[in-house]
């Protein structure tokens, strides 16, 4: 068959994607965790960043709109709950200042002082009433304390009053790491694990029916273990299995490091319709992961994962028309060398 100059051009133009898990780094951050002593965030060393280069990194990626966070160790590094709540709010600050600058280019998931439920429900709602947050991001455990825990429901309180996005996304194990294991490449999967398990079992999601999660990693090993800990969670609660597996199937995941085809096919069978949402972690993950694990999106299922799925759960992407990447050479082939590639390495 041969294709229109007009099928041409949609089959080569940039996806427009919403990358809802990408980070931030802003450089009084990095001081403040090397004065802290922390050079590395889950076994990777903290990349450079700067709006340029995450804009260039868009761009080859084919992405439109990044909501940008701040991963681990958010402000779980200081012990002492005032200088957290300051540091929430100077990097909520920083992010409104950047969107400002970039509005077509960036959005943010606000970050909170956790494991203070009190003060983190204080900036939930300065950042979603006040700053304009997209949403707000909370790691799966700071400091030993999971979601889910008891003691929180101040804060839950206040992200269902306002129908809020929360990000989720793992920080290190409150244990040990394994030699030769680094924690980003297994530990992070267990930890948002744990997570959505404590927010099932005990009732928060279904309690708080209008906050929507959004899992990172493809939901860590929610949809391959979903049945297995479905079956858990009733037996220790007396629940209905089928409510179990509802309330974890209430989640949104993202396809950050996950849309290969071993996990993708798995994801998109146990997530409700329209709850599969593109993510790359980058500058964690660096843009050649980013664009292998894109390669894996196929055509059916791309369009939806790529943008429409976001533009449902954020509608303010779907009421102004969305930018278009440039057009690159350089990058064309670098995304024609990421498709080879990706298919080479795939078992026979």
């Amino acid at each position: 068959m041969t294709l229109t100059e007009g099928q041409r051009a949609r089959a080569t133009a940039p996806p427009r994607r919403v990358d809802v898990h990408q980070h931030l780094v802003p450089a009084f951050y990095r001081d403040l965790l090397a004065k802290a002593g922390i050079a590395e965030a889950g076994g990777r060393a903290l990349p450079a960043w700067s709006p340029e280069t995450a804009i260039e990194a868009m761009d080859l990626l084919g992405t439109a709109t990044a909501l940008l966070s701040v991963s681990t160790p958010g402000t779980a590094f200081l012990t002492d709950p005032a200088e957290a709540a300051d540091l929430a709010r100077r990097l909520n600050d920083h992010c409104t200042d950047l969107v400002a600058e970039h509005p077509a280019r960036f959005g943010y998931f606000a970050t909170l002082p956790m494991p203070d439920a009190p003060a983190s429900a204080a900036e939930a709602a300065r950042a979603l009433d006040t700053l304009g947050a997209d949403g707000v991001t909370l790691l799966a455990n700071n400091r030993g304390t999971y979601l889910g825990a008891d003691g929180q429901d101040e804060l839950w309180r206040a992200l269902n009053d306002r129908g809020a996005v929360v990000f989720v996304h793992p920080a290190e194990l409150p244990a040990p790491a394994v030699e030769n294991i680094p924690p980003f490449a297994a530990d992070f999967l267990l930890d948002t694990t744990r997570a959505a398990y404590l927010l099932v079992r005990n009732g928060v999601v279904r309690r708080y029916p209008d906050i929507r999660f959004i899992l990172s990693h493809g939901g860590g090993f929610v949809p391959y273990a979903s049945h297995r800990m479905g079956v858990t969670i009733a037996a220790d609660t007396g629940r209905s299995p089928l409510d179990v597996l509802d309330d974890f199937r209430t989640f949104y995941f993202d396809t950050a490091l996950t849309s290969s085809p071993a996990a993708l096919p798995t994801l998109l069978a146990f997530a409700r319709p329209g709850h599969v949402l593109f993510g790359s972690d980058w500058p964690f993950a660096p843009s050649a992961a980013g664009q292998y694990f894109a390669c894996g999106l196929d055509a059916a299922d791309a369009p939806a994962v790529n943008r429409s799925n976001a533009e449902a759960l954020f509608p303010r992407l779907g009421a102004t028309p969305a930018p278009t990447p440039p057009r690159r050479l350089r990058h064309a082939v670098q995304r024609a060398a990421a498709r080879l590639v990706f298919r080479l390495v795939q078992p026979s």
